[in-house]
């Protein structure tokens, strides 16, 4: 009885400290889940949106239904506790070339600045890469990880997050064998002037 008592405290809890909603909750769901980078319980879209955990829950079904029904080229799954949008299966080899023709395509200036905080600094998280950079790096490692340039590489023990760090691909690109083979710029970081004018002089296979 007390455990019972004390599960329901906690759901008070969460659904008092939910924000007041300020839009449709689908529409707002699904602006939120396009731009998430991992899979989001429902808990944690109710304190986004606003909204009860039931009506949340209710809410991402339908979504998930109406999209298998319309035949949409992606889907909404619950893959472990969290939802996520998703390529169809069918449409995998569209997908496929447009991300082996994109790899063809020359890296901007920031995803080299991007890349090679990660080579230098690895595993590191998109929080510390955006302090060194002094600006927001989501959409550029994003870029970096459809390349295959990057990967995952665990999480960080204290916070949690998502940390990230070079592939073998990466280091077939620049033509090195090893990590161990990149120029001595490490203690110089995070200067971006140093680290743009070796990163030019040992890129040079990513853009071609």
């Amino acid at each position: 009885m007390v455990e019972q008592d004390q599960t329901d405290l906690d759901q008070t809890n969460v659904e008092e400290t939910l924000a007041v909603p300020v839009a449709s909750l689908r529409p707002s769901l699904e602006a939120i889940l396009m731009v998430a980078d991992e899979p989001l319980d429902q808990v944690a879209l109710a304190s986004a949106v606003g909204y009860p955990v039931d009506e949340v829950s209710a809410a991402l079904a339908a979504l998930a239904e109406e999209y298998t029904q319309q035949g949409r080229g992606f889907e909404l799954r619950n893959v472990a506790g969290g939802w996520r949008f998703y390529t169809r299966d069918e449409f995998a080899p569209v997908v496929e070339g447009f991300v082996l023709d994109g790899q063809q395509a020359r890296l901007t200036q920031a995803a080299l600045e991007t890349l090679a905080v990660v080579a230098y600094k690895q595993p590191v998280s998109r929080a510390r890469v955006s302090a060194i950079r002094g600006v927001n790096v989501d959409g550029v490692m994003r870029t970096l990880l459809t390349r295959g340039l990057v990967e995952e590489a665990g999480h960080d023990g204290e916070h949690g997050a998502t940390l990230y760090r070079t592939t073998g691909y990466f280091l077939e690109r620049i033509g090195v064998t090893s990590l161990d083979e990149l120029p001595e710029l490490a203690p110089y970081l995070p200067d971006m002037d140093d680290l743009e004018d070796d990163l030019v002089a040992f890129a040079g296979g990513i853009e071609e």
